[in-house]
C-alpha cells in the first residue's frame, strides 16, 4: 500500500486490511478466484456498513464518514509534523 514499503507511510489502510485478512479470508479456502473476488467486495461492504469500529465511537466508517466531523476520531496518528520530538 506504499510505494517503499514501510508499514509507517500508511498505518490505516495497513490496519484495514490486516483486519479484512485475519478476521474474514484467512478462515476460508475459495476454489476460485472468482469466488474470492465475491467474498471480498462482500466483506469491504460489512467491514464499512455494518461493523462498528471503537475508533469511530462505535459507528460504521460509513456513518463517521456521512456525520463528520460530528464523530469524534479516536485512532491515534502516527505522522510526525517537521518541528516535533522523535517518538520514543
Amino acid at each position: 500500500m506504499t510505494e517503499n514499503g514501510d508499514p509507517l507511510e500508511n498505518p490505516i489502510a495497513e490496519r484495514v486490511n490486516g483486519i479484512i485478512k485475519e478476521e474474514y479470508l484467512n478462515h476460508y479456502r475459495y476454489p476460485t478466484i472468482n469466488d474470492l473476488e465475491e467474498k471480498l467486495c462482500q466483506v469491504v461492504l460489512l467491514y464499512n456498513d455494518e461493523r462498528p469500529h471503537s475508533s469511530c465511537s462505535m459507528f460504521t466508517p460509513t456513518k463517521t464518514h456521512e456525520q463528520n466531523p460530528a464523530i469524534k476520531r479516536n485512532w491515534k496518528t502516527y505522522y510526525r509534523s517537521e518541528n516535533s520530538a522523535p517518538v520514543p
